[in-house]
């Protein structure tokens, strides 16, 4: 069963922010991100037990081009995207969030 993928409102800004910052880097590397982003959606998507659990009922994708994690929970027919997390920065600071 395929699973749609759905992302927490601070996730999603996580995302769009870390992507303006790769363009503004150099531009086209933020779709170069966001291209990385969903091929680990989609394994996600297709393997969502295979991650790791790093809490009760949150797994992380770890991204293989750049520093960043994707943290997400399984909900019902739901992968819920809690954090798009770089792995430098403050780590546990998604906690609470749903």
């Amino acid at each position: 069963m395929k699973r749609r993928v759905r992302f927490d409102s601070a996730a999603e800004l996580e995302l769009n922010e870390a992507a303006d910052y790769y363009d503004l880097e150099s531009p086209g590397l933020g779709s170069v991100f966001l291209d990385e982003v969903d091929r680990a959606l989609a394994q996600v998507t297709e393997f969502p037990d295979a991650a790791t659990p790093v809490h009760v009922g949150v797994r992380k994708r770890l991204l293989t081009k750049f520093p960043y994690t994707l943290l997400y929970s399984l909900r019902g027919d739901e992968i819920r995207i809690l954090a798009v997390a770089h792995q430098k920065r403050r780590p546990f600071y998604w906690h609470g969030r749903e």
